[in-house]
This record gives C-alpha cells, sequence and structure tokens, in this order.
C-alpha cells in the first residue's frame, strides 16, 4: 500500500461530482456552512389590499387586464398589464434600502419613468388613480 491510500473508512474519498466545470468531493460540499440566502422583500396583508383594489377597479374599468407579483432580496415588484403579452404598463416598487432617503415605494410607467415616489403607499398609488375633472361645453 503507498501512503496515499488507506483501508481506514473515515479516510476514504467520498464520490467525486463535476459542478460548473469545477470537480468538488461530496464530502467537502456536505462540511461547508449552508449558504444562506438574504430574506425576500415582499407586502405585507394591508399593502396587498390597497393594491389588488386599485387592480379590480381598474379591471373593472376595462383598461388593466392581468398582473404580475415578484419577490427577491432586494424589492417587491407588483406589475400590471394591458395584455399578458405585453411589457408591463406600470410596476408599483417596494425597495426597503430606499426608505429613509427617498421612500420604500415607486411606481414606475413602461418607459422606465418614475411617476411617483414616497413613504406612503396610498399616496404614491394615487397617481394612477382618474381624477374627475369637470367638462364645460
Amino acid at each position: 500500500m503507498s501512503e496515499t491510500e488507506t483501508t481506514d473508512p473515515s479516510r476514504r474519498r467520498g464520490l467525486l461530482s463535476v459542478v460548473a466545470g469545477r470537480a468538488t468531493n461530496e464530502a467537502d460540499r456536505a462540511r461547508a456552512a449552508p449558504e444562506r440566502s438574504a430574506p425576500l422583500v415582499s407586502f405585507d396583508r394591508r399593502e396587498l389590499r390597497l393594491l389588488l383594489d386599485l387592480y379590480g377597479a381598474k379591471v373593472a374599468a376595462g383598461e388593466w387586464r392581468d398582473y404580475a407579483i415578484d419577490f427577491s432580496p432586494a424589492k417587491a415588484v407588483f406589475s400590471v398589464f394591458r395584455r399578458a403579452s405585453e411589457a408591463p404598463l406600470y410596476r408599483i416598487e417596494k425597495n426597503p434600502e430606499l426608505a429613509r432617503r427617498q421612500g420604500a415605494y415607486c411606481v414606475v410607467a413602461a418607459g422606465g419613468l418614475v411617476m411617483r415616489r414616497g413613504h406612503d403607499l396610498s399616496r404614491v398609488v394615487a397617481v394612477l388613480q382618474k381624477k374627475l375633472e369637470l367638462v364645460r361645453d
């Protein structure tokens, strides 16, 4: 037997696997500290109720047809669509990193223009609600 060979089971090398072009030992992966992913940013119940009430009103008016909600460690996004196959008409974003400076919430138009930003979601989404105008003949 050579120096590198052993009959002791605890010294045996585990099976090798190739991950992303690099050979790794299964035992090494098991010993490595588990990677903790950052918690996802999400909308709470009050925020979702406000967003879905606005969405329901716009669907009833025939302006919007679909929505999507995305959660990531950086921000949460509520996107609204005129049709499901299009790019989003508006994105309502919650970014906690901006909470102290500009406000955690913003409404972004399809072209990337930030329509309104602030600390209170109800005041930020007010930009999407139609205002009544007096029309004179």
